[in-house]
C-alpha cells in the first residue's frame, strides 16, 4: 500500500487547508485511514481517523470542531479539512492505513497503522 499526503502549505492563523490522501480499493471497504502529525521536537500524534467499515470518524480533542474527514469514493480520496488553523497546528501531516477494523480506543495509537505516507508540511503563521 503506497500513500501520499498532499495539500499542505503556509497559511495564516484562522485560515483553512485541505489535505488529501489516496485510498486503495481494499481499504475502502474495511480498515482505517488515519491522520497523524509531528511537530519539530515532538512525538507524532493522532489527529483524526476514518473507519471504513462503520463509516465514522474520530478526532483528537485538540482539533475537534475545527478539522473534519471526508471522502470521495469515485476518486478514491480521503480528505482532512482543517479550519480555524492555529500556529500550534504547524507540523508534518501524514496519512496512515491499517487494513484491520480497529476498536475505537485503538484508533489513536500510531502503532496500529501498518502503512504510512511521507507527509506534507503545514505551517500556520501567527
Amino acid at each position: 500500500v503506497q500513500l501520499q499526503a498532499s495539500g499542505g502549505g503556509l497559511v495564516q492563523a484562522g485560515g483553512s487547508l485541505r489535505l488529501s490522501c489516496a485510498a486503495s480499493e481494499r481499504n475502502r471497504r474495511s480498515g482505517v485511514m488515519g491522520w497523524f502529525r509531528q511537530a519539530p521536537g515532538k512525538e507524532r500524534e493522532f489527529v483524526a481517523a476514518y473507519r471504513w467499515s462503520v463509516g465514522t470518524a474520530a478526532y483528537a480533542t485538540s482539533v475537534t470542531g475545527r478539522f473534519s474527514i471526508s471522502k470521495d469514493n469515485a476518486k478514491k480520496m480521503v480528505y482532512l479539512q482543517m479550519n480555524s488553523l492555529k500556529p500550534e497546528d504547524t507540523a508534518v501531516y501524514s496519512c496512515a492505513v491499517t487494513t484491520r477494523n480497529l476498536i475505537y480506543s485503538a484508533l489513536f495509537s500510531r502503532t496500529e497503522y501498518e502503512y504510512w505516507g511521507q507527509g506534507t508540511q503545514v505551517t500556520v503563521s501567527s
